[in-house]
């Protein structure tokens, strides 16, 4: 019998990180699963900048117009990432909330934004599926962009000979040393996030249309971080998880 896939145990973080790109399917990704640790990213003066595949069309709780949603939903990203302090957001364009795959024209827009951004770190999705918790971390979008990414960082944005045309275009090979994936199934690597709570708060408000419906986030959040830390040795404190692979 096969046994259950999982990520081996977290490296250690590298200490001299300059630059963050964070990839994730849809607006709020991010905010869910990292926006306590993205603001102590930003307070410790590291660039951090997102990267989203899709607008969250699908996304919603209400009866706003589907025609609204992208526009709405990229706006409530960006008044999110404003709330811990990321000024840098970007969109993919042709990607449709609920049917993204990683695609090989997935991938190499992936190797663009990665030259471009020339990151230390990646922040994205977990590829690994939770059986635990099937409903969130589990959604298709999320496994199909932690996916692609990966390939992306390697071996494509590093292979100077992946992609020509991108050479050409002045994007040059670069080589992304770490990856922290959200989301996975059992994340070892707790970041301590009491004092960046607030912030991470003010950046799941800011996504009106997805947490507008849910009076009791704020005792929600504090329930699930806390349990979490208590997990990883960090009792009493409010904490989120990751796996981190280095990738050299």
């Amino acid at each position: 019998m096969l046994g259950r896939m999982s990520f081996p145990p977290s490296a250690a973080p590298c200490p001299d990180v300059e630059r963050v790109l964070c990839v994730f399917a849809h607006p709020d990704d991010v905010d869910f699963g990292a926006a306590g640790t993205v603001a102590q990213w930003v307070d410790q003066g590291i660039e951090v900048s997102y990267l989203l595949v899709t607008r969250g069309d699908a996304g919603g709780f209400d009866e706003t117009p589907r025609e609204r949603m992208p526009a709405l939903r990229e706006a409530e990203q960006r008044a999110a990432a404003a709330a811990v302090g990321v000024k840098q957001v970007d969109f993919l364009e042709g990607y449709a909330d609920g049917s993204v795959t990683p695609s090989l024209a997935l991938r190499k827009e992936l190797v663009a934004a990665i030259r471009r951004a020339r990151p230390d770190r990646i922040l994205t999705s977990a590829p690994l599926r939770r059986w635990d918790r099937l409903a969130g971390p589990s959604h298709p979008d999320h496994l199909a962009v932690g996916e692609a990414v990966t390939c992306a960082v390697y071996p494509d944005a590093r292979n100077q000979f992946a992609h020509p045309d991108l050479g050409a275009a002045g994007l040059a090979a670069w080589t992304v040393r770490e990856i922290w994936y959200s989301g996975g199934p059992d994340p070892d690597h707790a970041v301590d996030i009491t004092d960046t709570f607030d912030r991470k708060l003010a950046a799941l408000h800011a996504h009106v249309s997805q947490t507008a419906h849910l009076p009791e986030l704020d005792s929600m959040l504090r329930e699930r971080l806390s349990g979490l830390a208590e997990s990883l040795g960090l009792p009493g404190r409010l904490a989120e998880a990751f796996t981190v692979i280095r990738t050299e």
